[in-house]
Order: structure tokens, then C-alpha cells, then sequence
């Protein structure tokens, strides 16, 4: 395979590459929510080799997946039909990642509804930083079909798509503990987090099931979503407590 790295010079090909990269940090917001929240169970100093080590693996699959671009367009091509509807490699793939995805989400938010780690007993349940890496590895790979999918859909340069990549990556590795650490923080957000990766685990079964969606309007929702979530906590930050006054404060008091 012959690459020619000078297309990149090309103005055409700068504005696809940025394109191509903005999209690929988007779609990599995904496969970082669920690393900063599924590496939160493990111990402190395992934390960041877990994230580093969970985007270097995400990488490197959607590196293998572009060298192999010629097998991966085959991968779309129907291998059975179930109820009238055409199942490929890639549908199987996103059905059991969007599966994996919902029940894996399902359960933390349930944890933390039930106070599971709050409570000493969990401490029994922490998985290992192995256990929690191949929970890393399987989305990985999930996500990676869904990007690089995207990024053959708009370049037809390998040299391109490579490169975006690389630098989409280089970048979640970058701010990777940032983004942990400010979701971590925030209970709230945290569970705004959630609710988007059960959304992106139901979007993924039905995409198995040749059910689109658009991405757009699901990432706008998410956005705004997001910028509610800020207004709040800036308004929380900037209310002071509330003393009741006259009579009302009166019978509160005297409720005892």
C-alpha cells in the first residue's frame, strides 16, 4: 500500500482533514464519556494509565481498521436476513455494542441511584484494572467501526483519514483527565453523561436494525442538553440560602 503524503499540502485536502477531525473528536465523545465513568471505580493511581491506555487501544483499532479499508467496505455487505431486514458484520457488531452499552449504563446509573459506591461493602465489587480494560477494548472496538465507517464516507484519501485520526486522538489522549476529572466532580453532569451513552446505545441497536437516525439532531440534543446542565450549576453557585420570614417561617418552625 503506497501512501502520498503530500496531498496533505493541498488546500482541498486541509479543509478535509478539519472537517474530518472535528468529526472525529465528536464521535469520540462517546467512547471518552464511557472511559472517564467505567475507569472511576478503580483505584486513583490506576485511573489515568486506564483512560491513556483504553484511547492509545481506540487508536490503534481504527489505525488496523483503514489499512484494512478494502476488507471493512465488504463489512457492510448483508450475511443474513431476519425478518425482512438484511443483517451485515457491521449490524451484528453495533447490536452487540449497543447492547453492552445500554446494560453496562444501566447498571452504573442504578449503582448510583442505590448509593453502591458510597457504600464500604462495594469495595468487595471494584473490578480490576484488567476486567475493566476489556470493557474499554469492547467499546473500542464498537466505536471505531462507527468512525472510521464515517471517515470513508467522506475522503477517499487514506493519507487524509490517517491523519485525522492521529490528531483527533492525540487530542482525547491530551484532555482525557480533564474531562474526567470535570465530569467526576459534577454528580449531575455525571449523570447527564449517562443518559447520553444509554441514548447512544439504543441509537446503535437500532442502526442494527437499519433504523437511521439522525446523528445531527441527536448531537444537538445532546448539546443543549449540556448547556441547561451549565446554567444550572452556574445558578446553583450564585443562589444564596433562602430564610423564610413572618408567619410562614413561624409555623415551619413549630411543625414539631
Amino acid at each position: 500500500m503506497e501512501f502520498n503524503w503530500e496531498v496533505l499540502l493541498r488546500p482541498e485536502s486541509l479543509i478535509a482533514l478539519g472537517t474530518l477531525t472535528l468529526l472525529e473528536i465528536i464521535l469520540g465523545i462517546d467512547n471518552i464519556l464511557f472511559i472517564s465513568i467505567i475507569s472511576e471505580r478503580l483505584p486513583v493511581e490506576q485511573r489515568p494509565k486506564a483512560r491513556v491506555t483504553g484511547l492509545a487501544l481506540a487508536l490503534i483499532f481504527r489505525l488496523l481498521l483503514l489499512m484494512m479499508i478494502s476488507w471493512l467496505v465488504h463489512f457492510t455487505d448483508p450475511l443474513f436476513t431476519l425478518f425482512e431486514i438484511p443483517f451485515s458484520g457491521r449490524d451484528l457488531i453495533l447490536l452487540g455494542g449497543g447492547i453492552f452499552l445500554l446494560v453496562k449504563t444501566i447498571s452504573e446509573i442504578h449503582g448510583k441511584l442505590e448509593g453502591e459506591y458510597e457504600n464500604e461493602a462495594s469495595e468487595k465489587k471494584k473490578p480490576s484494572f484488567a476486567s475493566t480494560l476489556v470493557q474499554i477494548v469492547l467499546i473500542d472496538i464498537v466505536f471505531s467501526f462507527d468512525s472510521i465507517l464515517t471517515a470513508v464516507g467522506l475522503s477517499n484519501h487514506l493519507e487524509i483519514m490517517i491523519t485525522a485520526v492521529v490528531i483527533s486522538m492525540s487530542l482525547m489522549m491530551v484532555y482525557s483527565r480533564h474531562i474526567s476529572i470535570f465530569i467526576n466532580r459534577r454528580p449531575t453532569l455525571k449523570m447527564l453523561a449517562l443518559c447520553f451513552l444509554i441514548m447512544i446505545g439504543a441509537l446503535l441497536v437500532a442502526e442494527a436494525f437499519d433504523v437511521h437516525v439522525p446523528k445531527a439532531t441527536v448531537y444537538f440534543g445532546m448539546v443543549f442538553a449540556l448547556l441547561v446542565e451549565f446554567l444550572n450549576q452556574k445558578m446553583r453557585k450564585k443562589a444564596k440560602p433562602i430564610k423564610l420570614r413572618g408567619p410562614l417561617n413561624d409555623e415551619i418552625n413549630n411543625m414539631d
